[in-house]
């Protein structure tokens, strides 16, 4: 099918060059358009609405870059990027806008009729995916057998989901497989993420025909598939059964990544984790961000997250745990001022938006590292940025020693080199609690921590957040909190 496309460049000999390899190539082609710049390129997409864009990322500024990306959201072509910057955030805005190909100048010929032949591929599948009915292989299957466990089918299934990295191409990876030659397959189910594939029961090769299938789909296409496989232990589950565990299995692409296979025989269970720091946890945090420990860093998050093994922690609980961590780095970006600059906030929030949305985890991990390495940079190339806030600095250091029962003013006063009188004047003054009122705080709330994650008994919890006399701890918590720690912890547990 031909398409209509649009490639912009700021370099004449390039635009043109990119022009004529394409003018001169096999590919069927209804239109050519041509911008020079960002203005040119706006005008003509909103007049053309072309099917494949070719496009230098430099020439576009940080001022259009949101109006850009918002182009892209709405009309959805297929994107191809250029760039002569080989740099990490040139892929990770080039993965951000979920671009087909970043080519860094200078490429080759051979390398730019590649794309095309690629982009062309990607543009006949998603014009075949538009047109393409839904395949219903076998009346007895429906998408109620999938949702509704009452729902009965008059034979037993074997089925496999593939998942895939990029859902703006689903519809593609669908019509990819509805065309691709399987060998019983009984039915297939397009949803919102994901494609499920329903096998015969006595299909025995299931496996090899989805490996099949995703060796296929690798060499056409960039995007990165998951499969997992649910053979047929147990026949006598209904298809609901067999195709929610299927999806809980499916979010072991968080821990395992994508482009590999899973079968699995039996029925995937989360186990729980803390979510949040444990204090100690906090201090060790505190120390590495004060101290610029980026080996430290490294090696804490890698054995934390990188090294977990079946079976894994439930992937929600943790996500919350490196807001946890994020938390601690927020604090940082506080005490230098950093959190000021709209760069560093901006950058703050996509990593927000990686940990809880990146499917993952050492995608997440990594982001985090290296947004951590340029707040370190920041702070050590400006002095003047590394001011530290006195009050956030002596809140930070009651949160990690709050344990500590003798922990007094004079002692978070001496950690800020101030005198204990004027920091009391400066902590009242910007917070409007005083240092007894802010302690007796942290510590009823690390004890809620515990009465709802332990089973450990009161008296316990009390020496653990840093009170000597238990039953002064169930007066205090009961006059903040206004009931007692054990009624607490009835209550939100029951």
């Amino acid at each position: 099918m031909e398409g209509k496309w649009l490639i912009a460049d700021r370099d004449l000999n390039e635009r043109e060059g990119l022009k004529w390899m394409l003018k001169s190539s096999s590919i069927p082609v209804s239109t050519i358009l041509l911008a020079s710049n960002f203005q040119d390129f706006i005008v003509t997409f909103e007049k053309e609405l072309p099917d494949i864009i070719l496009i230098e990322m430099d020439m576009i500024s940080s001022d259009n870059w949101s109006s850009f990306r918002e182009y892209i959201q709405i009309y959805q072509p297929i994107l191809l990027l250029t760039s002569a910057e080989a740099t990490f955030e040139t892929a990770r805005l080039a993965i951000d806008l979920q671009a087909l190909e970043l080519m860094i100048k200078p490429f080759s010929a051979a390398k730019v009729k590649s794309l095309y032949q690629k982009a062309t591929k990607v543009l006949n599948k998603k014009q075949n995916s538009k047109a393409s009915p839904h395949i219903q292989y076998n009346k007895d299957l429906s998408y109620e057998a999938l949702f509704i466990s009452e729902y009965s089918v008059s034979e037993d299934y074997n089925m496999a989901a593939l998942k895939i990295e990029n859902t703006k191409n689903l519809g593609i990876l669908y019509s990819f497989l509805s065309e691709f030659t399987f060998k019983e397959l009984h039915g297939i189910f397009l949803l919102h993420d994901k494609v499920i594939l329903i096998f015969k029961e006595n299909c025995q090769n299931v496996k090899e025909q989805c490996q099949k299938a995703m060796r296929k789909w690798e060499e056409e296409f960039s995007d990165k598939l998951a499969i997992v496989v649910r053979n047929n232990m147990l026949p006598h589950l209904s298809l609901n059964e067999k195709f929610l565990e299927t999806e809980k299995m499916l979010e072991f692409t968080y821990y395992r990544g994508y482009r590999q296979m899973v079968e699995f025989t039996y029925t995937p269970e989360w186990i729980h984790i803390d979510p949040f720091l444990a204090p100690p946890e906090q201090r060790i945090w505190v120390d590495m961000l004060s101290n610029h420990d980026m080996e430290g860093i490294k090696k804490w998050l890698y054995d934390e997250f990188l090294q977990l093994d079946d079976p894994y922690p439930d992937p929600g609980l943790v996500r919350i745990r490196l807001t946890s961590i994020l938390a601690q780095i927020r604090r940082f970006m506080k005490t230098c001022e950093l959190d000021e600059q709209q760069n560093y906030e901006s950058e703050y929030r996509y990593i927000f938006h990686s940990i809880l949305y990146d499917s993952v985890l050492y995608r997440s991990v990594q982001n985090l590292i290296l947004f951590v390495q340029k707040l370190f940079l920041a702070a050590f190339a400006n002095p003047q940025m590394y001011k530290q806030d006195l009050i956030e600095r002596g809140i930070a250091f009651i949160e990690s020693n709050f344990g500590n029962s003798d922990l007094k003013l004079e002692d978070v006063a001496k950690y800020v080199d101030r005198n204990p009188s004027y920091f009391s004047h400066l902590l009242i003054s910007k917070t409007g609690r005083g240092f007894i009122d802010i302690l007796s705080g942290v510590r009823i709330k690390e004890a809620k921590r515990y009465l709802l994650n332990s089973n450990k008994p009161v008296k316990e919890i009390a020496l653990l957040v840093g009170f000597h006399n238990p039953n002064y701890f169930s007066r205090i918590f009961k006059d903040v909190v206004g009931i007692s720690p054990r009624e607490y912890r009835m209550n939100k547990k029951g």
